[in-house]
């Protein structure tokens, strides 16, 4: 098997590299990777970081086409945390054990024996794990110790359960190689330093949207393939987020906002992303080209409806389609639009979730923003509305977003799907604000303090009471 350095948006392989395998077969291409030849449906992808001789260790990059006269900031590393001498980094121990959990699964396919003993660790995690799996379609379902079960594998595991618990690998004759090779590839261009949008949010997502994909009236009406196309969706629809937001890449001349003319520029780049390692991985090529063609548009679709910007462009649709009755889910484009929004709901559920998982997601998700706004005032850029951690709290920001953005949402959803699992989130996210708004006054220093603690306390086991009542029957 032939290894080369493939083409890296950040710099080029060195002219020797160049030179000697300018003249071999041609293999297949993956910017920062180590590639293969393509026939090699076993091989294991090994994903590089990019060319780290032309950046800094401080969180920058030199200039580059496009970009700020004056920022260029690695994404890579804008998140990330120092750790302490001699420690081994947790990402590259998870992606030991993601390689060697492939690995095995490739030996296993082809018929070959296991000499590996790293694999009896490896089964323990994976027991464990099995036994949350049985239990994912329930709403208070921790992504958080799933994903330490998993050694940080949650995205892949995850995915390929939900895959196969459909029958969608069967159905539409998937190869379970090329399968795993995509969900490694997707879980590993998530950008997991990031705080909040990283592979552990794309899974949390992912199960949200199959809990929404049982609701009664979505399981009688969507066909195995929109069924294919949401779940794909949910694993790549922030798929290499930088950790920034759109206004950011606007303001500092970022070349993805030139590049998609500054509208839904991150929406665009994740789906392209997603449409990239799907044609790499070959995975419907089996199919007519047609077909394939088909499946990026519609996933482009679903990917594009994440952008808040366009949030009340949406929600206006849907009330409209419920408020006149008007919503067939006979008709594809009925079922892609509800598909849209079930999309959307599971993006922004954190606040419908128990207590305990909501204030990890909230307290994650302002710390990515706090961290841009820190970014901005040292750069002396305007800083983007909540990232601003000296005017914003943590209880400020959550409330105003479960108020403005959240609630309308889920209470249209509610009105289309009015089930058990609707109520329970409503509840959820009624508590879940309520114990936000008692701790607010804390923060800003206008009440006794403790005040909040009791009130949190009395809360959490009325939000422990309703995360049962979504569970499978």
């Amino acid at each position: 098997m032939s290894f080369y350095l493939s083409r890296c948006p950040y710099g080029s392989a060195p002219p020797g590299l160049q030179e000697t395998h300018s003249t071999q077969c041609p293999l297949l291409q993956r910017r920062g990777a180590i590639s293969y030849d393509s026939s090699d449906q076993t091989a294991l992808y090994i994903r590089m970081l990019g060319d780290v001789r032309v950046r800094s260790q401080v969180g920058f990059e030199p200039d580059r086409r496009g970009s700020h006269p004056y920022l260029g900031v690695d994404f890579r590393t804008l998140h990330s945390r120092a750790e302490s001498a001699g420690s081994i980094p947790a990402r590259r121990i998870r992606r030991l054990f993601s390689f060697q959990r492939h690995l095995l699964s490739s030996r296993l396919l082809r018929g070959a024996p296991h000499l590996n003993t790293l694999h009896i660790l490896d089964e323990d995690y994976c027991g464990q794990a099995k036994c949350m799996l049985e239990k994912v379609g329930t709403w208070n379902f921790d992504i958080f110790l799933f994903d330490r079960l998993t050694n940080g594998n949650s995205l892949v595991f995850l995915t390929f359960h939900l895959l196969n618990q459909y029958g969608l690998i069967e159905l539409f004759q998937l190869d379970m190689v090329k399968v795993r090779q995509f969900l490694v590839l997707v879980q590993e261009d998530y950008r997991n330093q990031n705080p909040y949008h990283n592979a552990v949010h794309a899974a949390d997502v992912t199960q949200a949207m199959h809990c929404y994909l049982r609701e009664p009236k979505l399981a009688q009406s969507l066909t195995s393939f929109d069924i294919l196309l949401g779940l794909l969706a949910a694993a790549t629809h922030d798929l290499d987020h930088p950790g920034v937001n759109q206004p950011f890449l606007i303001k500092t001349n970022h070349y993805l906002a030139a590049l998609y003319r500054n509208t839904s520029v991150l929406e665009n780049h994740h789906w392209r992303s997603a449409v990239g390692l799907l044609r790499e991985t070959d995975l419907f090529s089996h199919l007519p080209a047609e077909d394939s063609l088909g499946i990026e548009r519609q996933l482009g679709s679903l990917i594009l409806a994440t952008d808040i910007s366009r949030q009340n462009e949406y929600l206006s649709r849907f009330r409209t389609h419920l408020d006149e009755n008007s919503l067939c889910l006979g008709h594809s484009s009925h079922r892609h639009f509800s598909l849209q929004m079930a999309l959307k709901c599971a993006d922004i559920c954190n606040p419908c979730r128990p207590w305990e998982l909501s204030k990890q997601w909230s307290e994650k998700v302002t710390e990515e923003f706090f961290h841009q706004g820190d970014i901005e005032k040292k750069h002396k850029l305007e800083i983007s509305p909540l990232c601003d951690s000296e005017a914003n709290t943590i209880a400020s920001v959550q409330i105003g977003f479960m108020t403005y953005v959240v609630e309308p949402l889920f209470a249209e959803w509610a009105r289309f799907s009015d089930t058990r699992l609707s109520q329970t989130m409503l509840g959820h996210l009624g508590l879940n604000k309520a114990s936000w708004s008692a701790m607010e006054p804390e923060a800003s220093g206008s009440s006794e303090e403790g005040e909040s603690e009791p009130t949190r306390a009395t809360e959490e086991p009325s939000s422990r009471a309703l995360s049962q009542g979504s569970q499978e029957s």
